[in-house]
């Protein structure tokens, strides 16, 4: 499997090792780690966590925890930083279909970088992009 984008609650599940990451979701991320890829982390999702943060949904130490991965030499999560050309291609996603602008960023992100995107999100799901869920 090559590269993925993680959505944010795709990542967060992630690092929990939750269950509530769907067995296809976590294959496609462990078998993109596993071999030589990237399970890509855009910016945008940490600025999605420290919100979720500030709003109580999430632990407090989950951005720490991520960032330190992150930082990891050899890390299986590598950061994307969202870039001008990638909100060029976030004009390819309707927001009629995907109205928050976090997720059409993220989307965008994986669209420009053709990669499939990891996202439980219904409405990226039918958006035109790959995704594995």
């Amino acid at each position: 499997m090559p590269s993925v984008v993680a959505d944010t609650h795709a990542l967060v599940w992630y690092e929990e090792a939750s269950p509530r990451l769907s067995p296809a979701a976590l294959a496609a991320m462990q078998s993109a780690a596993g071999s030589g890829g990237q399970v890509y982390v855009s910016s945008v999702s940490m600025v999605e966590i420290a919100y979720l943060i500030e709003k109580g949904r999430l632990a407090a130490d989950m951005f720490d925890r991520i960032l330190q991965v992150l930082q990891q030499p050899g890390s299986d999560l590598a950061e994307i930083t969202f870039t001008v050309a990638m909100a060029e291609t976030l004009r390819r996603i309707p927001s009629s279909i995907v109205p928050d602008m976090p997720d059409r960023m993220i989307a965008a992100t994986a669209l420009y970088l053709n990669l499939p995107l990891v996202t439980a999100d219904a409405r990226l799901q039918v958006a035109p992009l790959v995704t594995i869920w």
